[in-house]
């Protein structure tokens, strides 16, 4: 990897360019650097859900979630290489299958809320997205392996699956959308 920052002032961002793990220099606009900055707000948000009361075994999902989220701004430092493994992804794959076991069936769509810690995990997800959008976005612009892409779609699913179980947590439920026309179909 390349250095690692001594002192944060450093000035030499003041032209508008940023320097990657490789030593290169890129705009601070470019596809790279927003998808780093959309990993790395994603990683802040999952720190402030950490700051709820959540299950142990859901805290111990997120902070491996952060650490795994900070191998892939790592990775996408340094042009072509690997830090996040697949095995990640399938991680989030068996986190996804035991929390969704013990969810009831969606019969509607729910709206992002519910209580704090759930609200929380709903914001990681929309970010989840977005940061996905980004990588996407790179990976049609320059090569990129197919992991980083995968974790952040299955780590969006996951959070939607964490705001359920976060929402049951102390006998709530998810709030669901109240649809005009489903009001009226099932009224007739």
């Amino acid at each position: 990897m390349g250095n690692r920052l001594t002192q944060i002032a450093t000035r030499t961002g003041d032209n508008g360019t940023t320097g990657l793990g490789d030593n290169t220099r890129v705009s601070k606009d470019s596809l790279r650097v927003h998808a780093m900055g959309d990993v790395d707000e994603l990683n802040s948000h999952i720190g402030v859900l950490l700051c709820e009361e959540l299950p142990p075994q859901v805290r111990t999902l997120l902070v491996d979630i952060q650490h795994q989220l900070f191998n892939l701004g790592g990775e996408l430092s340094i042009p072509g290489f690997e830090l996040l493994k697949p095995e990640a992804v399938l991680a989030l794959d068996e986190a996804l299958a035991q929390h969704n076991e013990a969810l009831p069936r969606l019969q509607e769509f729910i709206l992002p809320a519910g209580n704090r810690a759930a609200s929380l995990a709903h914001v990681c997800r929309t970010v989840a997205r977005r940061a996905e959008r980004a990588v996407v976005a790179l990976g049609g612009a320059e090569p990129l392996k197919d992991t980083p892409r995968q974790y952040l779609n299955r780590l969006s699913d996951l959070m939607f699956v964490l705001a359920r179980v976060l929402n049951r947590m102390h006998g709530g439920d998810d709030v669901y959308w109240k649809s005009e026309r489903l009001a009226r179909d099932a009224a007739a």
